[in-house]
């Protein structure tokens, strides 16, 4: 699914730009997608368990593109690859009210307002395709996203105990969360 470029101003001033990603973004989103990897436990690779190829990449964002339910939105400042999200549209007649999201940001882009405006355009978005309900998961201890979301209306439904298993065999839990639209 395409999405129409954006441009936003940042709390900060400078501007980013919304935009679909294209299939020669896959060497730049590997290096985005291993350096968010590299600086949090709260998702769900470490930097060297992603071993995408950069065609591996470019065909899984192909598919993204040609989707009817999935839509990829990438925040781009001054060329570089800084955040993205994603809407999923559940397709079965049951559940095709619900879709999930997800987002991730480069941490020194953290707190210039990319995930509150990612967030009201998958709100946007959603609405417009007659979504009722978003759902995501977040892992325990991700206070800074667990703080988003419910900013946003997110509340927690349920628990994954033992979701995550850490290299230093700690395990942490995960989180349901939902929003009604």
């Amino acid at each position: 699914m395409l999405y129409q470029t954006k441009a936003i101003e940042l709390k900060n001033g400078a501007s980013a730009v919304f935009r679909s990603p294209s299939t020669e973004d896959s060497a730049p989103m590997i290096h985005y997608m291993k350096t968010c990897y590299s600086q949090t436990p709260y998702l769900l690779h470490y930097p060297d368990d992603f071993t995408k190829t950069p065609e591996q990449e470019a065909e899984y964002l192909k598919r993204v593109l040609d989707s009817e339910y999935n839509l990829m939105i990438v925040c781009e400042i001054d060329g570089e690859i800084a955040g993205n999200c994603q809407l999923s549209f559940h397709n079965k007649p049951k559940t095709r009210h619900r879709a999930d999201v997800s987002i991730a940001l480069i941490q020194k882009y953290w707190g210039l307002g990319i995930g509150t405006a990612m967030f009201e355009e998958m709100f946007r978005i959603a609405k417009e395709h007659g979504i009722e309900q978003l759902e995501l998961e977040v892992v325990e201890g991700n206070e800074r996203a667990i703080g988003l979301y419910q900013k946003f209306g997110f509340v927690r439904t349920g628990t994954r105990p033992n979701a995550i298993h850490l290299r230093d065999g700690s395990c942490l839990q995960e989180f349901f969360m939902v929003k009604a639209l």
